[in-house]
């Protein structure tokens, strides 16, 4: 096996990039070369401790992974769009899929890597509702990265023991929409990205559909058939991943709710809790705790 088995993208393949202020520090790959899984260690876990604000830079690796958080909220971006994971919430992430992470807030960054032969069969991302036993088994399994002794002698047996009841109650799991697609058509893309670099625009569909020179109609279905879901649908994702830097940095909901577009603070509010199943002042308490 060559010493790297990752590989950083590209221009070419650039994924999304955050949206909202930039990072203020830039880290490589999380050595994903030293958890490798093989037929003899299958799932391989390992931990990261890292600050809000922090960017993980654009990889790949040819093995499928989960990743989620004990706590703090992160951002994990394709070429295909971005993923908001808070920590009841994992994050299917296929093999050789480019990724980068933004962390929303200091976090303690887990993630499971599969051996190709294991797991569901996915090819885009998935956001997943985690279990108790799912929660249970993944942090099970330890995180010594290889060049060291296990923290825990069995640990190769353990995992190979863990495997399929991992990938049983991964299949079990709850599918979550909570992610920022974007769309292959090229007038639907502009339109999007128009939204995602001024969230707080209020233009109704058919006043940005006509920007693109289509009817508002025409763009209804783009959004169904090209996205699957809805333009209001979409729309509350963007908000939502434009909103939540903002309030981890501490700015007051009220200035958040009208950067995001929306006329009241209720209404921000509720399109909140919906999402993340807190608060947006609950949010803020708990980043300061």
């Amino acid at each position: 096996m060559p010493s790297t088995v990752y590989a950083p993208v590209t221009p070419a393949r650039r994924a999304a990039q955050p949206e909202g202020p930039a990072p203020t520090q830039s880290v490589g790959p999380l050595t994903p070369h030293l958890y490798a899984p093989d037929a003899l260690r299958p799932l391989r876990a390992k931990e990261h401790f890292l600050q809000a604000d922090t960017f993980v830079e654009l990889h790949t690796h040819p093995w499928p992974q989960l990743t989620f958080s004990t706590r703090g909220v992160i951002r994990l971006s394709t070429e295909d769009g971005s993923y908001i994971v808070p920590p009841s919430r994992a994050l299917w992430v296929p093999a050789d899929m480019a990724h980068s992470i933004t962390l929303i807030e200091d976090a303690e960054l887990r993630t499971v890597y599969l051996h190709s032969w294991l797991g569901p069969g996915w090819e885009k991302c998935e956001v997943l509702e985690i279990s108790p036993l799912l929660r249970a088994l993944m942090l099970a399994l330890d995180t010594t990265p290889d060049g060291l002794p296990p923290a825990d002698p069995h640990a190769a047996q353990r995992e190979r023991w863990i495997a399929p009841l991992l990938v049983d109650e991964l299949e079990r799991a709850t599918q979550i929409r909570i992610d920022v697609p974007l769309p292959a058509d090229k007038r639907l893309r502009q339109l999007c990205e128009t939204l995602l670099r001024n969230p707080a625009g209020r233009a109704t569909l058919a006043e940005r559909a006509q920007t693109i020179g289509a009817s508002e109609r025409t763009v209804a279905r783009l959004f169904r058939d090209q996205l699957g879901m809805s333009w209001q649908q979409w729309r509350q994702q963007a908000v939502l991943a434009h909103a939540l830097p903002l309030l981890a940095r501490g700015m007051a909901v009220s200035q958040v709710a009208s950067a995001s577009g929306y006329a009241t603070d209720s209404a921000f509010c509720a399109m909140f809790k919906a999402a993340t199943g807190q608060s947006p002042t609950a949010f803020q308490h708990k980043r300061k705790a």
